[in-house]
């Protein structure tokens, strides 16, 4: 794992799973930030309430000895006064166990949004997100991760934190109880009368370890099941997402039994290790059930000599079976805990993971010996060109898609990139943009502000349509009547009045109006730098035509380098570059600069019927 301890006391502790070491890394970097919030007060406030709990539990089990013994006795008067103890000791009870599970929640919703914004912050970053789709397979779902796995990780460490600091409180505060009211155990042994003092208290710490191994060795196998299980459920929430959003496609070509085998076969998965974990799970429960039903009589067995002998009253008796109740019930933390425990650590072993796979990437971006793309930025007002210096692009296996790849493009230039499919063209578009670190080489890029991608399918998030055609700038970068003039020229204008409308606008639109859409953003946000990655793919030639010359007049001094096959789309660009496919990788195949004046082009243009803005 990339993350390692490096303080004195982590190197002197005893080696810890790369999953723990990841867990106490959250830990330590959540209650250090910044962003922190309340985290310490919460803590301190439930582990006040927590330590109110217990003491009102020592005094219960006093006062279970002197309401029996009143029992005993017939005394009603202290009968009477042992109700009134109980009504206040009940009433602190609740006031201690109400705070401190709303401290608790609060502590566990604290914990979760700061690490999932941790999360996000990283899997959104500098293009990490397709990266991981591209070339780390052992981080699969990271929606499921970051929005389950997040919240398991969270809330079951902080319940477990609790639990934990209220069996060690209870086991220091009652084993001393246990101990003074047990007394000795007179065992004959060969002649020999054997004292054991407190034998109460190691019959409890006896009962207590054979538990908890036993729990070990049966329940183990729970840890590795529900990481197996986690991950097919999410594999088949993918598989039901993914028919959903292609519900269209899948309609249209009749492909719902080939769906419906393959989801078929996802849930098979799920089925296979639920079963697994179903077995697990109910040999664990015959130990538990089988330690859990004898736990009820052990103590009074146990204790039984001492209160036949007359050394013990009745009301002494239940205040030692109640001690032992809470002393055992301290020691049995992890027998009670142990599924919930395998649920927790598969959670925490799957955000290692990702947090894994995000370490990778971001040694490869920056480990010097690691052979990757390098890209430089020019600083505002420096010449700003497109260089790619001896580029080689590979996929992340090792496979080269590109090599020996030199061009420059200077500001103002319309460059046209072919080439047969596969060699690499949107590959190359990935990597100018720092999405493809995969390869070597030198790319220098114009500052990244003044530069647009559009691909074959714009993005549209969700929002009212006035943001989707903003984005990724805020909703209020621009006002009405500019956004309604920029759809009105794109052929949108039926959209102006919609555009405080809320619509899955991906869906609504179809893939031609959404490109139009992209064309709008383009005269909104005036990009210096312009890449199209196909996208005029959907649109007829006529409307091709009209779009790229909407756009060379509304951005006359815009450098526009695309990806197309279209015909037509040479008369917009002054150079074409063309990626031949050769052995060990594709190459550029430069032709030369064609001049076509304006005139004889937009004349050409209204030739076709296209519609060309004057």
């Amino acid at each position: 794992m990339a993350d390692t301890p490096t303080d004195d006391a982590a190197s002197a502790a005893p080696p810890a799973t790369p999953d723990m070491r990841a867990f106490r890394r959250w830990v330590r970097e959540w209650l250090t930030a910044p962003d922190r919030g309340k985290a310490r007060l919460l803590i301190a406030g439930v582990v006040l309430f927590t330590l109110v709990q217990v003491l009102v539990q020592i005094r219960f089990n006093t006062w279970n000895r002197d309401f029996f013994d009143a029992l005993d006795k017939r005394d009603a008067v202290a009968f009477q006064k042992q109700i009134l103890v109980f009504l206040a000791l009940a009433a602190a009870s609740m006031g201690a166990a109400v705070y401190q599970l709303y401290l608790k929640q609060l502590l566990q919703l604290s914990w979760r949004e700061w690490l999932t914004g941790r999360m996000i912050g990283r899997w959104l970053h500098e293009g990490r997100h397709y990266q991981l789709e591209a070339g780390a397979a052992e981080a699969d779902n990271p929606d499921q991760r970051i929005a389950e796995d997040v919240r398991v990780a969270t809330e079951l460490a902080v319940e477990f934190s609790v639990g934990l600091l209220i069996s060690v409180s209870m086991l220091v505060a009652f084993v001393g109880i246990l101990w003074s009211l047990s007394g000795p155990l007179h065992v004959v042994l060969m002649g020999t009368t054997l004292d054991i003092p407190g034998y109460m208290v190691w019959a409890a710490v006896l009962y207590a370890l054979v538990g908890s191994g036993l729990t070990w060795l049966v329940g183990r196998p729970m840890v590795g099941i529900n990481v197996r299980r986690t991950t097919a459920e999410a594999d088949f929430r993918f598989g039901l997402t993914r028919a959903r959003e292609s519900g269209e496609s899948i309609a249209l070509i009749r492909g719902e039994p080939d769906e419906r085998r393959g989801l078929t076969s996802l849930f098979g998965q799920v089925r296979g290790t639920m079963r697994d974990l179903m077995r697990s799970q109910r040999n664990l429960m015959w130990l538990t059930s089988a330690y859990g039903t004898l736990a009820m009589i052990f103590p009074t067995v146990v204790a039984s000599p001492a209160y036949f002998s007359g050394a013990m009253s009745l009301g002494g008796l239940m205040q030692v079976g109640a001690a032992f109740g809470q002393v055992q019930g301290a020691l049995n933390w992890f027998v009670d805990s142990f599924p919930r425990i395998a649920e927790w650590r598969s959670a925490v072993s799957r955000l290692a993971a990702f947090q894994d796979a995000l370490d990778d990437l971001d040694q490869l971006a920056t480990d010097p010996a690691q052979a990757t793309i390098t890209i430089q930025e020019t600083a505002e007002g420096e010449d700003e060109k497109l260089v790619l210096d001896a580029l080689e692009i590979a996929f992340s296996d090792g496979t080269t898609v590109i090599q020996g790849a030199s061009a420059t493009i200077e500001p103002g230039e319309r460059v046209l990139i072919k080439g047969e499919s596969g060699t690499g063209k949107s590959t190359l578009f990935r990597a100018i943009g720092g999405l493809w670190p995969w390869g070597g080489g030198h790319i220098t890029t114009p500052p990244r502000q003044w530069i647009a991608f559009l691909p074959q399918r714009p993005y549209l998030p969700l929002g009212p349509l006035g943001s989707v055609l903003n984005y990724p700038l805020p909703a209020d970068a621009f006002d009405e009547a500019a956004q309604r003039d920029a759809l009105e020229k794109v052929g949108l204008g039926a959209l102006g009045d919609r555009l405080a409308d809320e619509e899955r606008w991906d869906r609504v639109l179809s893939l031609g109006e959404q490109q139009r859409l992209a064309f709008a953003r383009l005269l909104l946000q005036k990009p210096r730098w312009i890449f199209l990655d196909e996208a005029t793919a959907a649109l007829d030639e006529a409307n091709q035509d009209a779009m790229m010359t909407l756009l060379i007049e509304a951005l006359p001094d815009v450098a526009l380098i695309s990806i197309g096959h279209r015909p037509g789309l040479e008369a917009f660009h002054t150079r074409t570059l063309t990626l031949e496919k050769a052995e060990g990788g594709a190459r550029f195949k430069r032709a030369a600069p064609r001049k076509v004046s304006e005139r004889t082009r937009l004349r050409r243009l209204r030739g076709t019927g296209a519609r060309v803005p004057v």
